[in-house]
């Protein structure tokens, strides 16, 4: 017996109907916004992320699944979208179009950590980036996409949390002080937060160890590092989002896990899906392009992991409709039937009627059961009788009623039910 790799699972068929629906809300959402999608390869050099994402983050250290492929060239298999579309943005010189250039994806993504409920070494993310654009008009018009995605997934109780991490230039002044006042406190603080100390003591504010969140509780505030621009820029968004109707709380600890991340960061949290609270994270990006390119163009986005979404969404009652019904099922009875039934199949798919039949060999009886398990609303006989006749006999199986239907009207009577 082999059974799928730990941390990865199989969508079934009873299943997909969910992803699917959740992926077509997502694409009328953001066609809403007029944005276009863009697909990136499943893999990439390791150097997009090691520059993307950053060295010191725990998906770089710990997290990313990397090999020599048979060139000896180093490889990784993707652990979040937004390294990839800068580096798609700039290698397809997507920079010298209209901009801003507004992308989505839907993509799978792995990282290599402990499997837990929502959170699977392979996974799925639906991301926004808006390329090009450096007004906090921006920043807000991401957040209300993915508010609109929530509210039109009938997603409710998710809280809005917004922060300011500022520009490259106060958030020095920022690392400066926090460094000072977690040294202070250095013999209390995990191992891992000794070493986040030294490289990125930002990095620090996301630890969920107790000890950590006790020292970070008294730590210097991010917003009061800030300068005067980064200021009125989070000012901007504020305003915007009230403007919209959109409500959100500021939250100076929200710092975001990546080496990318300026300015506007934000998160939505639901407290239905266990410890792993955050369903959506985003934020602004403006020195990321410049990593790939030299020249740096603005950016913000946010990504939403499908699974959690699906595990919130059962969790807080939300129904997902399931329109895979079959229009009509067709059983024969007899191999001149057979044939017959699949001539009659054949042309009720080619005018947009789903359709199937018998491929069993099975009685009449356990057709019907067959039938009634793929949820098909019609069931039509053809026997010996009916191919005399040139009918079938048509049966509604939600309330039973029958009638003869000539094999010449099957399909007109069905556009019509």
């Amino acid at each position: 017996m082999i059974n799928a790799p730990k941390g990865t699972k199989d969508l079934l068929p009873g299943q997909s109907y969910k992803w699917q629906y959740i992926e077509s809300i997502a694409r009328e959402v953001a066609n809403l916004f007029n944005a276009k999608e863009i697909r990136t390869p499943t893999f990439e050099h390791t150097e997009v992320f090691l520059r993307g994402i950053g060295e010191t983050t725990d998906i770089v250290n710990k997290e990313m699944y990397t090999f020599n492929d048979k060139g000896d060239r180093s490889i990784t298999l993707k652990p979040e979208g937004t390294a990839g579309v800068a580096r798609a943005f700039v290698e397809n010189g997507l920079h010298t179009s209209a901009l801003p250039a507004k992308l989505y994806y839907i993509t799978q993504c792995f990282r290599y950590e402990r499997p837990q409920a929502g959170r699977l070494r392979e996974f799925h993310q639906f991301g926004v980036e808006f390329l090009g654009a450096s007004g906090y008009g921006t920043d807000a018009e991401v957040i209300t996409l993915a508010k609109t995605l929530f509210d039109k997934l009938g997603i409710k109780n998710l809280a809005l949390y917004i922060n300011s991490i500022g520009c490259k230039n106060c958030r020095k002044k920022y690392s400066d002080a926090l460094r000072a006042y977690l040294k202070s406190h250095e013999q209390d603080l995990c191992p891992l937060c000794k070493e986040r100390m030294e490289k990125n003591p930002l990095r620090v504010l996301d630890c969920k160890n107790d000890d950590c969140k006790k020292i970070n509780a008294n730590a210097p505030c991010i917003l009061d590092y800030i300068c005067d621009e980064c200021k009125d820029h989070f000012a901007g968004v504020q305003t915007l989002l009230k403007d919209a109707g959109v409500q959100f709380k500021v939250n100076a600890n929200i710092v975001r896990g990546l080496d990318y991340y300026t300015k506007t960061v934000f998160e939505f949290v639901s407290e239905n899906i266990g410890a792993q609270g955050t369903v959506c994270g985003g934020g602004r990006y403006d020195g990321l392009i410049g990593e790939f390119a030299g020249n740096d163009v603005p950016g913000i986005g946010f990504a939403v992991g499908i699974e959690r979404l699906l595990m919130l969404m059962e969790n807080t009652g939300v129904q997902i409709p399931c329109n895979e019904t079959v229009k009509i099922y067709v059983a024969p009875m007899g191999e001149q039937a057979s044939q017959k039934a699949f001539t009659l199949i054949t042309d009720l798919r080619k005018k947009g009627i789903s359709a199937d039949f018998d491929h069993m060999g099975r009685g009449i009886k356990a057709q019907f059961k067959y039938a009634d398990k793929i949820g098909a609303e019609y069931v039509a006989v053809i026997g010996s009788n009916e191919l005399e006749k040139g009918e079938v006999k048509l049966k509604k199986m939600s309330d039973g009623s029958e009638l003869f239907v000539k094999l010449s009207d099957v399909s007109e009577f069905l556009l019509k039910a």
